[in-house]
């Protein structure tokens, strides 16, 4: 069912505090020029961050969006419509929490930063989004509703370790994200090309990855040190999970991924023989590197050598 969009948004306080003290006070046109823009407007940004006495924090990855053309296609690309669940990781100043809500969708975003509170009251006021304050890595994203989608710039600090809760939670079937480009050319990588790794594993393990656009540095405020990239990852729930042990496998396989494949097994204790024995049943050379190996090969090769069954 859409939501009411004249509803308030559930946080905590919803009074802004200005500290920009009496003397400060803009001018009768100067917030006329500033209620007209948009709120990823630099000006408006910069406003909000006055007037809260707030700096981005580095700690916290925070680059704030100010590219109208990016946040429509972000929402786009990851599904915002009316009545669909959507969560939200780090909102920051709310600029692309409103363009999500703003197409109807189910909002529930979680914000670390305390001092966000004021700011996320006034940018989010009238619309129907759940705000949950605490760590994104504290969350239990198994509670998601089926058919969950993920639209989020995400703290690069932490980008692996969401994803890979994202992948295993059984509700969310997409992640739509703002990475940095060297991430997402390491999860849109397939066997063979020179970014694939564990991390491209992994994602071809629970579905398929699309490289949405890139994003240059001066999309955000401030402006970060790469490049960056929207990626949607698509998670195919009616696969099997696939097995811990599995992952495992596949991660010491490729922790080296440059190195053969019987040597990185032999670090951590296998029989040589018997990876030798393995190799030969499965049709691999004896030095083949491990970023040549199919994710299929590495099945066969984890079942030959008792891993899986």
């Amino acid at each position: 069912m859409p939501r009411d969009s004249r509803r308030p948004a559930r946080t905590a306080d919803r009074r802004p505090s200005d500290r920009r003290g009496p003397d400060r006070r803009p001018a009768p046109d100067e917030e006329r020029d500033l209620s007209a823009a948009p709120l990823y407007s630099p000006a408006r940004v910069r406003d909000l961050l006055d007037r809260h006495g707030l700096k981005p924090t580095k700690s916290l990855g925070q680059n704030f969006l100010i590219d109208g053309n990016i946040l429509r296609a972000i929402a786009e690309a990851g599904g915002a419509a009316p009545g669909v669940p959507v969560l939200e990781i780090g909102p920051g100043l709310g600029v692309l929490t409103r363009e999500i809500a703003s197409r109807g969708a189910q909002v529930t975003t979680l914000e670390k930063d305390e001092r966000l509170r004021p700011v996320l009251a006034e940018t989010l006021d009238g619309l129907d989004v759940q705000v949950v304050w605490g760590d994104a890595l504290d969350f239990d994203y198994a509670t998601l509703p089926a058919g969950t989608r993920v639209i989020a710039n995400l703290p690069y600090y932490i980008t692996g370790l969401l994803l890979s809760r994202f992948m295993r939670a059984p509700g969310i079937v997409s992640a739509t994200v703002l990475v940095q480009k060297e991430v997402g050319q390491r999860l849109a990588a397939r066997p063979g090309e020179e970014n694939y790794g564990f991390l491209s594993a992994i994602a071809a393990l629970y579905g398929s990855v699309q490289h949405v656009r890139d994003v240059p540095k001066g999309a955000f405020l401030p402006a970060p040190d790469v490049t960056s990239a929207v990626i949607r990852l698509d998670f195919d729930r009616t696969r099997p999970a696939p097995e811990q042990e599995f992952l495992s496998f596949v991660e010491t396989a490729l922790h080296h991924r440059r190195k053969t494949l019987r040597n990185n097994l032999r670090l951590t204790g296998m029989d040589g023989d018997a990876i030798d024995a393995a190799l030969e049943a499965v049709g691999l050379r004896a030095d083949v590197r491990a970023e040549d190996v199919s994710l299929g090969d590495l099945r066969d090769m984890a079942v030959k050598l008792g891993v899986i069954r």
